[in-house]
């Protein structure tokens, strides 16, 4: 069974908003090393949108972008992408297939189908699987910034505090900070 890694860009106060933070090759190098790590992606729906409106472009080169990026878009390509949704049935950016049926058993299946892991990038549907507690482990890039305003993390709450494990703490050269946890007991 692939783990489910839970991770996001947020700044010091908790925005989640990817307007916000630092946008650098650095930051996307590591997107790019621990998507390559993965097995696939998954996204809600709302996510999903806005990745599929620039990323496909940026990967077939209609876009002019620095090579960072164009190596995450490349690499995002060619990865299984999965997306919840009750709204949307047609996603036709490669590789990408709808989750369906109830949230609970498709993530499990899916995290059984997928041994090298899922990588999971949307904040909104984090919340509801760390409510269901399927996230396995949480990397988030820590932006030296404070954004005064959200989406932020949880902003829909749990039912209870979640502790977590340190892995690791890594700073990076533009000051971010990549945050590795484990939830409390898991390997």
């Amino acid at each position: 069974m692939g783990l489910l890694t839970f991770s996001i860009n947020v700044t010091l106060d908790g925005c989640v908003d990817h307007q916000e933070g630092i946008v650098d090759d650095e930051t996307h190098a590591y997107f790019t090393r621990l998507l390559g790590e993965s097995g696939a992606m998954l996204w809600g729906r709302t996510t999903y949108e806005m990745m599929e409106s620039y990323w496909p472009a940026v990967a077939s080169g209609a876009v002019d972008a620095p090579a960072a990026l164009v190596e995450w878009a490349t690499t995002l390509e060619t990865k299984p992408k999965y997306v919840v949704s009750s709204t949307r049935d047609d996603f036709p950016w490669t590789n990408t297939r709808r989750l369906v049926g109830d949230l609970a058993t498709a993530v499990e299946r899916l995290k059984d189908d997928v041994p090298d892991g899922v990588l999971l990038g949307s904040g909104r549907l984090a919340t509801e699987l760390d409510r269901l507690g399927l996230i396995d482990e949480y990397r988030f890039l820590v932006h030296p910034v404070i954004a005064g305003h959200g989406p932020t993390l949880y902003e829909r709450g749990l039912p209870d505090a979640r502790r977590l494990d340190l892995v690791s703490a890594k700073p990076m050269s533009n000051g971010v900070v990549v945050m590795h946890y484990t939830r409390v007991g898991h390997p």
